[in-house]
C-alpha cells in the first residue's frame, strides 16, 4: 500500500492510514460522489458499514476516484442481525460483491449477547480464511468484551471502532488496545460539531492558524488515534485533511486531553454490556 506522507499506525503487520473518511449517514449519491472526493483530496482510509445501505455507492466512488485499489485501506461491518455462523458469512459475500472488492478491515458493528461470541468470532474468522476480508475487527466494544473477543479469535482483532472525541476519553479502552497489540478507532471524533465553539480548542486553535476541528483531529492522531470524520461537503473534507503541517505542543495534547467530561452522543449498547468509565 501507498499512503504518501500522512501518518499511519501498524497493527500485526497491516498499515492502516490514522486519517479516515467516514460514510456514516451518506445516502447513495453523495456517498459516491465524497468517497470519490475524499480519495482525490488525498485521504486513503474509507469507512462504511453494511447498515448504512451505501457499499455499493463507496465502491462505486473508489472506481470514480481513479486511485489504486491498493493504495486503500477500506473498512465495513457486519450488522448485528447477521452474528449467527451462515448470517455472518452470506453479509461478508454480499458487503465484498456490493463494494466491488474485498475490504481490508471487516468489524463487528455492536457486541451483541446472542448468538454466543464464539459462534460470532468463529464465523469472522472464517470469512477471513475464505478470502471475504483481510483482516478482522471490532466495533463499540466495551474492555471485557474486547478482551473476551480477543481470546476466541484465532486472528488478531486489529481495532476497536469506538464513539471518542474530546469531550468523551477512552483511556482505559486505548490500554486494552495496548495490551491486546490492537488500536482504536474514533467515531464522531469531533463530536458531531460541537467542538466548534470550544474556547480551549479555540485558543489553540488560533496559536497554530487552524480550526478547531483541525485541532480536534490533530490531537487524535498525536495519540495514535485512528480518526474517521464524516462530512457530505467537498471543503469540509479538505479541511479535515488539512493536518499535516503542524504538530501540537505536549502541553496543548493534556488541555485536550483536560476536556474529557463523559458525554457520549451515541448510546446503543446492548443493556447486557457496560461501557468502560471514562476519566471524567
Amino acid at each position: 500500500m501507498a499512503y504518501g506522507d500522512q501518518p499511519t499506525i501498524t497493527v500485526d503487520d497491516v498499515e492502516i492510514p490514522l486519517l479516515g473518511f467516514g460514510t456514516w449517514q451518506l445516502e447513495d449519491d453523495v456517498a459516491r460522489r465524497m468517497t470519490a472526493e475524499a480519495l482525490r483530496i488525498g485521504y486513503r482510509h474509507i469507512d462504511t458499514a453494511w447498515i448504512y445501505k451505501n457499499e455499493k455507492a463507496v465502491g462505486q466512488g473508489i472506481i470514480d476516484s481513479g486511485v489504486a485499489r491498493e493504495d486503500i485501506f477500506l473498512t465495513t461491518k457486519i450488522w448485528v442481525e447477521h452474528f449467527s455462523h451462515d448470517a455472518l458469512l452470506k453479509q461478508a459475500q454480499e458487503s465484498a460483491d456490493s463494494l466491488g472488492t474485498t475490504p481490508d478491515l471487516l468489524l463487528l458493528h455492536w457486541p451483541k449477547a446472542t448468538p454466543s461470541f464464539e459462534e460470532t468470532l468463529g464465523a469472522l474468522n472464517e470469512a477471513r480464511d475464505q478470502g471475504l476480508t483481510r483482516s478482522i475487527g471490532l466495533s463499540n466494544f466495551p474492555s471485557k468484551e474486547f478482551r473476551q473477543a480477543q481470546s476466541l479469535s484465532k486472528a488478531r482483532l486489529l481495532t476497536d471502532q469506538v464513539e471518542h472525541h474530546p469531550y468523551l476519553g477512552v483511556d482505559q479502552l486505548v490500554a486494552t488496545a495496548a495490551e491486546l497489540g490492537s488500536s482504536i478507532t474514533a467515531w464522531s471524533p469531533l463530536a458531531q460539531g460541537k467542538i466548534a465553539d470550544d474556547a480551549t480548542i479555540g485558543e489553540i486553535a488560533k496559536a497554530h492558524g487552524k480550526t478547531n476541528g483541525q485541532v480536534t483531529l490533530r490531537w487524535l492522531i498525536q495519540h495514535k488515534i485512528i480518526a474517521i470524520p464524516r462530512t457530505s461537503k467537498e471543503s469540509r473534507a479538505r479541511e479535515n485533511f488539512d493536518i499535516f503541517d503542524f504538530a501540537l505542543t505536549d502541553e496543548e495534547m493534556q488541555r485536550m486531553d483536560a476536556l474529557d467530561r463523559g458525554e457520549r452522543l451515541g448510546d446503543w449498547l446492548d443493556p447486557a454490556f457496560e461501557w468502560d468509565k471514562t476519566g471524567a
